[in-house]
């Protein structure tokens, strides 16, 4: 649903004599997952790999090769360059997003250095942040593409990429009047970020090993050069 289909939905339930009663339902509602998120909060550990998200805990199950290696070498290039130029904080795989209705451990996420000086050491939920990036799996793809991509750009997100590790595929959106816009979507060529300044690398760096490490390289000798 669009948000301009929001939007007509919302405007036709302010206007409806229905709506004391359904606000009735949607507080019961809302009110019966306050306390679900709370029973959640309690029982994950540090060894969970879950998420809270309208209402029902959703656990994952281990990811495979080329899931791991697809992230594993997009968060070495990312969070090398971010500490390099002192541009914030990257986390990686288990950091609890908290947002207004929904708890998500995104693949890889990125908080700007102003944001990112105000985090505890012991923290364990954080706000949105400012880029996040999704590996793909047949488990959560549906999510990735539906609820968390609604819910990323409610909460001001500004920038997300979904990685397809099976068709090696990368699709790059960006914040647009409260929406995401695609930027692109490619196997290969360069990707250049929008939330992150001037983190430019290949496509095929997130697939390949072996450009992984020049690449890697790369920005490595830029900074030693600057």
């Amino acid at each position: 649903m669009t948000i301009q289909q929001e939007r007509s939905l919302l405007d036709k339930l302010l206007h409806s004599p229905r709506l004391p009663i359904y606000v009735q339902e949607i507080q019961a509602v809302l009110a019966d997952e306050a306390q679900k998120r709370q029973r959640f909060y309690d029982q994950i550990t540090e060894q969970d790999k879950a998420e809270f998200i309208n209402g029902e805990i959703i656990f994952h199950s281990p990811v495979k090769l080329r899931h791991n290696l697809a992230s594993g070498h997009l968060y070495r290039l990312l969070s090398t360059f971010v500490m390099q130029h002192d541009l914030g904080f990257v986390g990686y795989e288990k950091i609890m997003i908290s947002l207004t209705r929904n708890d998500y451990e995104p693949d890889i996420c990125f908080f700007v250095k102003a944001r990112a000086a105000a985090f505890k050491p012991d923290q364990m939920h954080f706000p949105a942040p400012d880029f996040i990036v999704e590996v793909l799996s047949a488990s959560t793809a549906g999510a990735d593409r539906g609820v968390k991509f609604d819910d990323y750009a409610a909460h001001g997100v500004a920038e997300y990429w979904l990685i397809d590790p099976v068709t090696e595929t990368v699709e790059q959106y960006t914040l647009q009047n409260q929406a995401y816009e695609l930027v692109i979507k490619a196997q290969t060529g360069q990707i250049v970020s929008r939330a992150v300044p001037h983190f430019e690398i290949p496509i095929r760096a997130i697939f390949e090993e072996a450009l992984n490490r020049a690449t890697l390289q790369q920005l490595l000798a830029k900074q030693t050069g600057d």
